[in-house]
């Protein structure tokens, strides 16, 4: 783990930063990079930052032969986790409010699972994705609308 940390390092003052803070985990490999430099630069462009950085280092892992490791950034990852999770709860509960569908907004794997997920033990809805590539997105409806259309 080490040497991702040094990895990060480089790249951290490669981009200019220089006052940041970087903690690793073992099982599962995680990490997490705390940027506090420029802080607006930083919020602007979290999104694309935690992306490219995640990208690079599932490169070298995978050029290296070696699991990949997820890093957060200033604890993005986590904030769009809750946010995502909070909104399929709210989409539940609409959807047993009006005895409809409700589709969400388009979302990228990661985050379609997280509503699945999150959703899953949910006694009274049911989940689906639609759609293709960037455009594909979860409706949430009715377990009997579900059943319906699923059998």
């Amino acid at each position: 783990m080490e040497k991702w940390e040094q990895l990060v390092k480089q790249l951290t003052e490669l981009m200019g930063f220089r006052d940041y803070r970087v903690d690793i985990q073992n099982d599962p490999p995680r990490g997490a990079l705390f940027i506090y430099d420029n802080p607006t630069l930083v919020k602007e462009n979290l999104p694309l930052l935690v992306e490219s950085l995640n990208h690079l280092f599932q490169l070298v892992a995978k050029k290296q032969n070696e699991p990949p490791i997820f890093f957060d950034v200033n604890n993005y990852r986590q904030e769009r986790e809750n946010l995502i999770t909070e909104l399929a709860r709210a989409a539940a509960k609409k959807v047993l409010a009006t005895k409809g569908s409700v589709s969400l907004p388009a979302m990228n794997s990661y985050e379609r699972r997280l509503v699945h997920v999150a959703l899953a033990i949910h006694p009274e809805v049911t989940t689906e994705s639609v759609g293709t590539g960037k455009d594909r997105y979860v409706i949430v409806k009715p377990l009997e609308q579900g059943k319906a259309v699923q059998g």
